[in-house]
């Protein structure tokens, strides 16, 4: 088993920043990408940024600019700094891990976090 902890979300007025972070632990034998998405009311889930073990990065056109996503490969964790906030960034944040599990034949895996929420107010 793969278990997420996120954390950093919260409430903050437009053209604020918040860091949120997600550790991966468990039956890891590696990790192919680590990425956030969020989800709004009424809409659907969308990719918010996503890195791979290369480093190689991936965000959406929305955000591109503000936010900034890394990771710490010895911590399995991922963070996702956001900065100039808009109310349309309201959303439930999820990260997602993407990898191979310890065990016979390497099974790969894809965990997703129970999500964290971030409210921008106007």
């Amino acid at each position: 088993q793969v278990q997420l902890v996120e954390s950093g979300g919260g409430l903050v007025q437009a053209g604020g920043s918040l860091r949120l972070s997600c550790a991966a632990s468990g039956s890891i034998l590696s990790i192919n990408a680590m990425g956030w998405y969020r989800q709004a009311p009424g809409k659907q889930r969308e990719l918010v940024a996503d890195i791979t073990s290369g480093g190689s990065t991936n965000y959406a056109d929305s955000v591109k600019g503000r936010f900034t996503i890394s990771r710490d490969g010895a911590k399995n964790t991922v963070y996702l700094h956001m900065n100039s906030l808009k109310p349309e960034d309201t959303a439930v944040y999820y990260c997602n891990v993407r990898g191979l599990r310890v065990g016979v034949g390497f099974p790969r895996f894809e965990y997703w976090g129970k999500g964290t929420q971030v409210t921008v107010s106007s």
